[in-house]
């Protein structure tokens, strides 16, 4: 059986992660409230599922097979959304694998003792910067 992996939010790193998963063998389902979003899915390659829908709807998760899905990856724009979804998928639906972006690195103290893993763009970026600046003074 395949691993079934939920992206929510059809950004570029959500299209991206769809990707790679679909291509890895995953079943996919990418879920966005904006249909437009998908078109950063290339046809050609992806051939997962697209759902048009507000994830924190329990009920569209549901329909959508959130109670078997093993990996969810959480990549909305909205931290508060993204920190609600975290937290319904880990303790309603015990999904075993959470991944979440945040942009706030504040937000790490609100998923401690859940099981969530963040990523932090601007710690990211952050770090990345700290780096090539010691790189141009060396």
């Amino acid at each position: 059986m395949r691993n079934k992996t939920f992206v929510i939010g059809c950004g570029r790193l959500g299209a991206a992660i769809a990707l790679d998963a679909y291509k890895a063998g995953d079943s996919v389902t990418v879920i966005d409230q904006n249909e437009r979003t998908f078109s950063r899915l290339d046809e050609g390659t992806f051939a997962g599922f697209t759902e048009v829908a507000d994830a924190t709807d329990a009920r569209a998760l549901e329909d959508f097979g959130i109670l078997s899905c093993r990996d969810a990856i959480i990549t909305t724009g909205d931290d508060n959304v993204n920190l609600f979804l975290a937290h319904l998928l880990d303790r309603r639906y015990k999904v075993p694998h959470i991944y979440v972006r945040f942009n706030d690195p504040n937000y790490r103290d609100l998923i401690a003792g859940y099981n969530v893993r963040a990523i932090y763009p601007f710690q990211l970026s952050y770090d990345t910067f700290v780096g090539l600046k010691k790189e141009g003074d060396e």
